[in-house]
């Protein structure tokens, strides 16, 4: 059984089940108004990857991942260019989802919208009204926070603790009973969407979006909640609030992935290191990849760093995975043979089962890509066991061959060992010297095996 680290515990412990073999996730999407940066692509990728892992386990898992697609910053882009909050939300959220595909990130089995979920808000908020939980005043709706056992439990503060920084992360309303109440409807303004509630027309607050979401499609007491460090407060904090208030069982497991570092530094707008991801696989065209195995290289927990040394290292790394492909084929082992190395499973699993230890896993990876090489060279039976091996464990993790999407350059590559290969069957040793300083030139490395020449990239 896999255990994971819960926030709420402060613990590594098993991920329980609620349905035997099947695992229920609710991960927290976008906010579909700009493109997606680095920060996105972490947190989807966590996720893909622990769905991935758990499907390989031969576990059923149920992925749900919202749209938020109404929120401050959606309305602003909206008045900004004169256009309506629907169109702002529907342009963004296809780039998003291109964005998404070109990393190779599963999509969700489940994509609530928040506005999709409007009815369900109000008859939630209603309950946490007739239960004295909240009140209206003119400027909305607000879950009387004292209330709720347990508020700062998700980080572990008190009451007191979180009121003296009331200021700095969450919003101070004179409306407000308590500095820490939050909005669980906000009223309606001049030039905002609206929807009817029995208190008074306006718009739902972020948190009760996706509590209704959540516990609408995956029902009380789901297994596991999912999203990025930031979010544990206020977001987090304020859904689990508004569950425990209206006497629900929320989710069992609270699982968050740190953030992303550029350049030594938190990504931000303000410092001027913010990056998008579409910006990031423009760069060179196995990022995709190279930021997968980026990503499972660094613990979720821990801080990522992306420069472009980390980049270049990961390229590297793929270049060692798609080279034993191509010396297996080259050398006619199949890289599809059905049994596995049992030590190397035992390893890889033990790892994973670990809080999603994927710097292990991954080197588990690639010491059988090492095995698999050796016995390659050596002309081994135990060849396509380890190959076979290799490549179903990094599949596990959703990093793959590189077998589609050849451009131009590796088409040069293989005309130019080719010809490499002619010119030493034709003893013209002086053109094999001349192709092979060519591909030094372009980066490559060719390596003269048994079975033929493969090539890799410097």
């Amino acid at each position: 059984m896999i255990h994971l680290f819960d926030t709420l515990n402060g613990e590594i412990r098993p991920l329980n089940q609620r349905d035997e073999g099947c695992v229920s996730l609710y991960a927290c999407g976008p906010t579909v108004y700009d493109h997606p940066h680095l920060g996105h692509a972490r947190q989807a990728m966590t996720y893909d990857v622990l769905r991935r892992y758990l499907e390989w386990r031969g576990v059923t898992v149920h992925h749900v991942a919202n749209i938020t697609d109404i929120d401050d910053k959606i309305i602003a882009r909206a008045q900004r260019e004169g256009t309506t909050e629907e169109a702002i939300a529907t342009e963004w959220k296809t780039v998003y989802d291109q964005i998404m595909d070109r990393l190779s990130i599963l999509r969700p089995h489940d994509r609530p919208h928040a506005t999709g979920y409007i009815d369900e808000m109000v008859a939630f908020i209603q309950t946490l009204l007739d239960n004295g939980s909240a009140y209206a005043n003119d400027s909305g709706v607000y879950l009387r926070v004292h209330r709720v056992e347990g508020y700062g439990d998700l980080v572990h503060r008190s009451l007191d603790d979180l009121r003296d920084g009331a200021g700095a992360r969450v919003e101070v309303d004179p409306n407000k009973e308590d500095p820490l109440d939050f909005a669980l409807w906000k009223a309606a303004k001049p030039d905002e969407p609206t929807w009817p509630a029995p208190w008074g027309a306006g718009r739902p607050g972020w948190h009760i979006e996706c509590v209704a979401m959540s516990l609408g499609i995956l029902g009380d007491g789901f297994d596991l909640h999912g999203g990025g460090s930031d979010l544990v407060f206020p977001h987090h904090t304020n859904e689990r609030a508004e569950a425990l208030a209206a006497g629900r069982s929320f989710a069992q497991h609270w699982v968050h992935n740190a953030m992303v570092n550029i350049g030594g530094e938190k990504m931000s707008k303000s410092l001027g290191n913010y990056t998008t991801v579409e910006a990031l696989l423009d760069e060179h065209r196995d990022n995709a990849r190279a930021l997968r195995l980026a990503l499972l290289q660094t613990h979720y927990r821990k801080t990522m760093e992306i420069n472009p040394e980390v980049m270049a290292q990961a390229r590297a790394g793929l270049e060692r995975l798609d080279a034993m492909g191509r010396k297996a084929v080259a050398a006619g082992v199949p890289t599809d043979a059905s049994e596995r190395d049992a030590p190397a499973v035992t390893a890889f699993v033990g790892a994973m089962d670990n809080d999603l230890g994927t710097p292990e896993a991954i080197a588990t990876v690639f010491e059988t890509i090492r095995r698999a090489n050796g016995a390659l060279d050596a002309g081994s039976e135990e060849a396509a066991v380890l190959v076979a091996t290799a490549l179903d464990l990094a599949g596990a993790l959703g990093l793959f061959l590189e077998t589609t999407g050849r451009d131009g350059t590796d088409r040069t590559i293989d005309d130019l060992v080719a010809a490499r290969t002619q010119a030493r069957t034709d003893r013209d040793f002086a053109e094999a010297d001349r192709i092979r300083d060519q591909l030094t030139e372009l980066g490559v490395v060719v390596e003269d095996t048994p079975n033929g020449p493969i090539w890799h990239r410097s």
